[in-house]
C-alpha cells in the first residue's frame, strides 16, 4: 500500500495567504484541500449598528483590488431596501467607473501573476528583467485604468466620491478629456494583449463546468441583471439566498457556496463570457473570434485570453461613454432610509459579487450578508485540481507544485491582497 502526501505551504502570485493539501492512497486521490487560512475579518459583524448609508464606503476596505464592486453591490442592495433605482447618466457613470476596476485588476493579474508561468518565469519582477518594454506595456495599461477610476471614484485605491444614490460630487467633460485619450492607447495596447496571450502555449485541458454570472438585457453584465446559470436557470438577485447557499468546511475560513443543492460552480471571466459573449462591444467581440476562443471557453488556463477580452471590452465602452458624457446634476439622488431587506449583485473582475442587508426601524443595519467570488469558487478549483492531479500524481515534485500552482492562478483568486513563498513537502507514510 502507497500513501503520499503534497504539501504546498503557501501559494505565490495570489492575493492573499493560501496551502494546498493532497494525500493519495494506492494511486488515488483520497483528501484535497485549497486552505485558506487568513483570519476571519468580520466585515458582516463590523456592519450591524451602522447607518444605512456606511456600507459602500466600509466594504470597499475588504480588497484594494475590486472596492469599485463591494461598492456598487452594496449601494444596490440599500437602493432597493430605499426604493431608489439609479440610471441615466448616474448609471453611465458607475459603470464607467466599474470598467477603471476591470482594467486595472485584469491588467495586474495578466502582466504580473499569470502571465510569468506561460512565460517561465518565478514572478513578474524576474519577468521584466528579460521583457522590460512588456511588463512596462501593462503598468501603462493598468495605469490608464487607475486614472479613470481616480477620475471618477476621487482616487484610485479605495475611491470615496462613491455614495448611495451616486457620487458626492461628478466629474465633468473637462475631467474626463484626458482621460480618454489615454484610454485611446490603453484599447491599442487591448488589443494587442489578446493577440500576446492567445499565442501562449496552454495545457489541453477542459472542465465540464456549470457557469454563473449575471446577465443584462442590453449589455455585457458587469454593473447590474439577473443571475443566469449555463443549466438555463435564471433567476432574480433577490431570489440569491433560494438559490446559493454557503456552508462552512473545517479546512478553509473561505464558506463553501453550492447552487440549488450542489457544489461546485464557476463564477467570473469563463462564465460572463459563456452566459454574455454575444453582448461583448464590437471589437471585443473581434478580438475573441481572432484568439480562437469560440462560443464558450472551458479551459481555465485560456481564462487569460478571456479577461484580456474584457480589457478591450472596458476599453472600448469606457470610451462610448465619455463620448456621449453629460454631466449628472444633481450628482446623486436622496436615498432616505426605510425598513426592509435588500439585495444587490455585480461583476467584480473574478465573478459575481452578492450583497444583501436588512435595515431596521431605527434606519441602522441590522443584519449583513457578503458572498465573495472566491468563496463561491474554492470548490470549483479543488475539483479542478483533482482532475489535474489524479493523472500527474508520478511527475517530479516540482512539475507538479508548478502545475497545482497555475491551476489556482487560473481563477485569480482574491484571499486578500499579499503573495508568500510556496514550500512543498512531499513523504510517504
Amino acid at each position: 500500500m502507497t500513501h503520499k502526501t503534497i504539501r504546498v505551504g503557501g501559494l505565490t502570485r495570489v492575493e492573499g495567504e493560501g496551502a494546498l493539501l493532497v494525500r493519495a492512497r494506492n494511486g488515488r486521490i483520497s483528501d484535497l484541500q485549497l486552505k485558506i487560512y487568513e483570519p476571519p475579518r468580520f466585515f458582516e459583524a463590523l456592519l450591524r449598528g451602522r447607518a444605512h448609508t456606511e456600507p459602500p464606503d466600509i466594504t470597499a476596505r475588504i480588497c484594494g483590488i475590486c472596492p469599485v464592486a463591494y461598492q456598487m453591490s452594496a449601494c444596490q442592495a440599500l437602493e432597493s431596501i430605499c426604493g431608489i433605482t439609479v440610471d441615466g447618466p448616474l448609471r453611465d457613470l458607475r459603470l464607467l467607473l466599474y470598467y477603471g476596476e476591470w482594467i486595472e485588476s485584469h491588467t495586474l493579474h495578466i502582466y504580473l501573476l499569470h502571465a510569468p508561468d506561460f512565460l517561465g518565469y518565478p514572478s513578474g519582477v524576474a519577468m521584466a528583467a528579460d521583457h522590460r518594454p512588456l511588463v512596462e506595456r501593462g503598468l501603462a495599461l493598468k495605469k490608464a485604468g487607475n486614472d479613470l477610476v481616480a477620475a471618477v471614484g476621487g482616487r484610485a485605491i479605495h475611491p470615496i466620491n462613491v455614495r448611495l444614490g451616486g457620487f458626492y460630487r461628478a466629474p465633468t467633460r473637462a475631467d474626463l478629456a484626458p482621460v480618454a485619450e489615454r484610454l485611446q492607447s490603453a484599447l491599442e495596447t487591448a488589443l494587442a494583449t489578446v493577440e500576446w496571450v492567445s499565442g501562449f502555449d496552454f495545457p489541453d485541458v477542459e472542465h465540464d463546468y456549470r457557469f454563473l454570472a449575471l446577465r443584462h438585457s442590453s449589455e455585457y453584465a458587469i454593473l447590474s441583471g439577473d443571475v443566469a446559470v449555463s443549466d438555463g436557470t435564471t433567476f432574480p438577485v433577490d431570489d440569491w439566498p433560494r438559490h446559493v447557499v454557503e456552508e462552512q468546511v473545517p479546512h478553509s475560513t473561505a464558506l463553501h457556496a453550492r447552487l440549488n443543492g450542489r457544489p461546485g460552480y464557476l463564477t467570473g471571466p469563463l462564465a460572463r463570457y459563456a452566459l454574455n459573449a454575444l453582448r461583448l462591444s464590437p471589437l471585443a467581440l473581434h478580438a475573441a473570434a481572432d484568439a480562437g476562443l469560440g462560443r464558450v471557453c472551458r479551459n481555465p488556463f485560456r481564462s487569460i485570453i478571456v479577461r484580456a477580452v474584457e480589457i478591450v471590452h472596458a476599453c472600448e465602452e469606457a470610451l462610448r461613454l465619455i463620448d456621449g458624457y453629460t454631466t449628472p446634476d444633481p450628482p446623486f439622488l436622496p436615498v432616505a432610509a426605510r425598513p426592509g431587506v435588500g439585495h444587490g449583485a455585480s461583476e467584480a473582475p473574478r465573478g459575481t459579487l452578492y450583497h444583501r442587508y436588512r435595515i431596521d426601524d431605527n434606519g441602522l443595519i441590522a443584519e449583513a450578508d457578503i458572498v465573495p467570488p472566491t468563496a463561491q469558487n474554492q470548490a470549483r478549483i479543488e475539483a479542478d485540481l483533482r482532475a489535474l492531479i489524479q493523472p500527474r500524481l508520478n511527475l517530479p515534485i516540482p512539475r507538479l507544485t508548478e502545475l497545482c500552482e497555475r491551476a489556482i492562478r487560473n481563477h485569480d483568486p482574491c484571499i486578500s491582497c499579499s503573495a508568500h513563498f510556496l514550500d512543498l513537502h512531499l513523504h510517504h507514510d
